[in-house]
């Protein structure tokens, strides 16, 4: 939550700076990259928080964890390499998408260990 915020608050930072009132969404290039990585880090979030959840409560809480940590690190990176330039994202990027697939295999691990094998 408290990524979600940050993100928000560059956001308004960002329409402070370059004077776009909301709720327009263009403008400025350095605006539209930082509403767009603040926007796509919000619409991946739940997606995070659901398979963190079942991941931890069906595989492991130590492993997924982890994962957890690792991949909001590497959207702090995708956010800030996108507010620099539209190139910056794409590791971070990369990174963050195999690490939440990693995720949704842990929890689909978890799942049928509880559920398949006694």
């Amino acid at each position: 939550v408290l990524f979600l915020a940050y993100f928000a608050m560059q956001v308004i930072y960002a329409r402070r700076k370059y004077k776009i009132s909301p709720p327009e969404t263009t403008g400025h290039p350095e605006f539209e990259r930082t509403f767009r990585a603040q926007a796509n880090c919000s619409e991946y979030f739940p997606i995070f928080i659901s398979v963190l959840w079942v991941a931890g409560i069906f595989f492991h809480q130590g492993v997924t964890a982890a994962c957890g940590l690792l991949y909001l690190y590497t959207r702090l990176k995708y956010f800030q390499g996108y507010t620099v330039a539209a190139q910056g994202r794409l590791a971070p990027l990369y990174t963050s998408a195999w690490l939440l697939w990693l995720l949704v295999g842990l929890a689909l691990a978890g799942l049928l260990a509880h559920f398949l094998w006694p």
